[in-house]
């Protein structure tokens, strides 16, 4: 049972042609060097206490 002609010089064409459409990706472009800060009323204990509900939380689901 055949599957068809195989021709390795058309896959590497192929293989050759996508890589000159490939553009260069910039992972350090968004890099930020700076401080976050936020304040809130609440407690060390009330924050996880909030945390801790949140994962015991049967209707959240992990997607």
């Amino acid at each position: 049972m055949g599957f068809g002609s195989y021709d390795e010089s058309e896959q590497q064409q192929q293989t050759a042609d996508d890589e000159d459409d490939v553009e260069a990706v910039n992972v350090h472009e968004n890099d930020h060097d700076g401080k976050m800060s936020f304040e809130s009323d609440a407690s060390t204990d009330e924050l996880v206490s909030q945390l801790d509900a949140m994962k015991d939380d049967p209707d959240e689901e992990d997607e």
